[in-house]
């Protein structure tokens, strides 16, 4: 079993090696579909990607891993070959993936801050609250109600998406059980979310759940992911899993593309 699982991790780290940045990917075979959001206001359309079991095995349910920044033209493709590929070689269970595109991505994946300069990033910041209400209240039932799914959710983002993750992991740690969070902004409001971190921890109970945290060569993202994983090497809530990669190789703009695989793998085997 070992060696499988080492064999696996060579694979996809191999796979994430090769997953340079390209101007566009291939759209894939994917559905899609609208909510009406009346916490924001708006409709959000949703992208749909499901594996070839969900069709084979009629009747097997399967884990969802949502995704900010879902659009077709964002991170959706990408992610979604991916998953694909990891599920074809058997490096990780079928999952049905959720992309969830933007609008305004800076309000709904920002909280409240207090630091001027963050205001200056868009005309609307602070949303974050109102757009997991949108992804808990009105996205989830929404996806299972149309999909057989699993009670397993996963959640995985990058820069301020990844700064959501990790708000949503300790704000309200039960609406996801697997976190996944490249380069997170936890700069955002002079770093707040990382001094409340120690005291949402402590409320946290004893359900299984897990986070996976990655950091390229960005000095205060590495550095404030560093002191969370110190925290959580301290003291980390029964229940609670978690992993810490710095890659000072990577930059911010090639962390998600590069670990993407490994993330899903330690998320998903």
């Amino acid at each position: 079993m070992l060696t499988r699982v080492l064999a696996l991790t060579l694979l996809v780290r191999a796979l994430g090696a090769q997953a340079t940045p390209r101007p566009a990917d291939p759209v894939p075979v994917h559905e899609s579909f609208s909510v009406y959001s009346h916490t924001l206001g708006e409709p959000r359309p949703v992208n749909v990607y499901t594996p070839p079991t969900y069709r084979s095995s009629p009747t097997v349910p399967l884990p969802v891993l949502y995704m900010p920044d879902g659009g077709l033209d964002e991170d959706f493709p990408h992610m979604v070959h991916t998953a694909d590929s990891l599920i074809a070689l058997g490096a990780i269970r079928p999952v049905i993936v959720v992309g969830i595109p933007n609008t305004q991505r800076r309000r709904d994946l920002t909280g409240p801050t207090r630091v001027a300069a963050d205001s200056t990033i868009a005309p609307r910041v602070g949303g974050s609250a109102a757009f997991r209400r949108f992804l808990a209240d009105e996205l989830i039932p929404a996806v299972e109600s149309r999909y057989r799914t699993t009670d397993e959710r996963a959640i995985i983002g990058e820069s301020l998406a990844g700064l959501f993750v990790l708000e949503t992991l300790l704000l309200e740690p039960t609406l996801f059980d697997r976190y996944i969070a490249f380069d997170a902004s936890v700069w955002w409001n002079g770093g707040a979310l990382l001094e409340s971190a120690a005291s949402h921890l402590k409320a946290f109970d004893a359900a299984p759940r897990s986070v996976h945290l990655f950091s390229s060569q960005v000095g205060e993202i590495a550095d404030g992911i560093a002191r969370l994983a110190a925290l959580l090497r301290a003291s980390a809530p029964t229940g609670l899993s978690w992993t810490h990669e710095p890659r000072p190789d990577l930059t911010h703009a090639t962390i998600f593309r590069a670990l993407k695989p490994v993330a899903m793998v330690s998320a998903f085997r």
